[in-house]
């Protein structure tokens, strides 16, 4: 505590100032905050928690994103050929393509594979289900990398990769059920090949009601994929042809205009969670300490150097706020890894910058009036506040 005698002489007219030192105040910034430490701890909290969801879900989105761009390349083709008006994400493309065009699109030179796939997504664990050409699919690239097991021996038969066998514990000659159906694991294999589930493609036709009929249908070249796209696109005129180069492109944020709007309202969220928090924590903070506030000025502060005082404190909270929101971010991440492998999430550095930014912006903009409320007191009001 400041002596309260030695302040009021100095308070008094021709009274000799003993300026506050620099150690003085930081000590007072670790002592004001310990006076009502819940009230503290709930601060920084808050503040923490907006830190959280941002950075959760935006990590969310972008690992979903970067996901699907892994698992898309993964399964080695050069071109995509899709109905018209079809979406970037293969789990919303309707099967209307016959499957009568891949002999048409294999008599095209530099063709090296055509693999058509159906896709199907099983509504109640939201799996992305390919329905494939074993010989053909596995053409596209070096072929599945079994861990255990090996390709379908009947039309009950599904490969599982890795993560989806992980969250679902699933092991070779084991069952699962999919799309309402049993279905017996015959192999698993590393992920990365566009989905988690493989089943014939037969019977996903039937699962499906689309004899004859496919989703899409993955291209690879010999050598020259913009001269054979170009061949696709005369070939096929209306479906949408992309080459993988321009898919790849294609999956950012950016591609999602809905996704936007989306973040800019958690960032919003953010800016007013940590504009209220300080507000609110920092004006009642000043309201207590008038008397302090008052000693200060009488032993020669400024209001700058009292504006800064209460700032500082803001701003400590701040930093709480953060260290609290990164641990969470990071535990949660890494419990979510454990509990469900499939979901990717993707913490980046930029996002961790920009969530920090929000906070220090909302945190300066809630300590902006208590710091001027307490900067503009009377030494003299203050000191005889009860």
């Amino acid at each position: 505590m400041i002596p309260e005698q030695s302040s009021i002489q100095s308070a008094r007219p021709g009274a000799a100032k003993i300026r506050p030192t620099k150690f003085l105040y930081l000590n007072l910034l670790w002592r004001n905050l310990g006076v009502h430490p819940l009230r503290s701890a709930f601060s920084a909290a808050a503040i923490g928690l907006q830190v959280f969801l941002i950075l959760l879900i935006v990590g969310l989105t972008s690992g979903i994103l970067s996901d699907w761009r892994a698992r898309a390349e993964g399964v080695g083709a050069d071109i995509i050929v899709q109905p018209p008006n079809s979406s970037i994400f293969f789990s919303f493309s309707s099967a209307v393509i016959p499957d009568s065009q891949v002999p048409r699109i294999e008599k095209l030179p530099g063709i090296d594979e055509v693999a058509p796939v159906l896709v199907i997504v099983d509504t109640a664990t939201l799996s992305v289900i390919y329905g494939i050409d074993y010989a053909r699919f596995n053409g596209l690239s070096a072929g599945f990398t079994f861990l255990s097991g090996g390709t379908f021996t009947g039309p009950d038969d599904v490969i599982a990769d890795d993560l989806a066998a992980q969250g679902r514990k699933l092991t070779v000659g084991g069952t699962v059920s999919l799309m309402n159906r049993t279905f017996r694991v015959c192999g698993i294999v590393v992920h990365g090949k566009g989905a988690r589930f493989f089943v014939p493609i037969e019977t996903a036709q039937g699962i499906a009601g689309a004899q004859k009929r496919v989703s899409m249908i993955y291209v690879r070249s010999t050598g020259n994929t913009e001269a054979l796209r170009a061949s696709l696109v005369r070939l096929l005129p209306g479906y949408r042809i992309r080459s993988m180069a321009e898919y790849m492109s294609l999956m950012t944020s950016s591609s999602l205009p809905e996704l936007k709007p989306f973040l800019r309202s958690f960032i919003g969220l953010g800016i007013v969670i940590s504009f209220l928090v300080i507000l609110l924590t920092m004006y009642t903070m000043v309201l207590e300490r008038r008397r302090e506030i008052g000693i200060l000025k009488a032993l020669g502060s400024s209001r700058l150097e009292i504006c800064w005082l209460i700032v500082a404190e803001a701003l400590l909270l701040v930093v709480l706020g953060v260290a609290l929101g990164l641990i969470g971010t990071y535990s949660t991440t890494t419990v979510l890894h454990h509990t469900s492998p499939t979901l990717q999430i993707e913490i980046t550095a930029d996002w961790i910058v920009r969530a920090i930014l929000v906070a220090i912006g909302g945190a300066l903009a809630g300590a902006a009036y208590p710091a001027l409320r307490a900067a503009r007191s009377d030494p003299i009001d203050a000191l005889a506040y009860e």
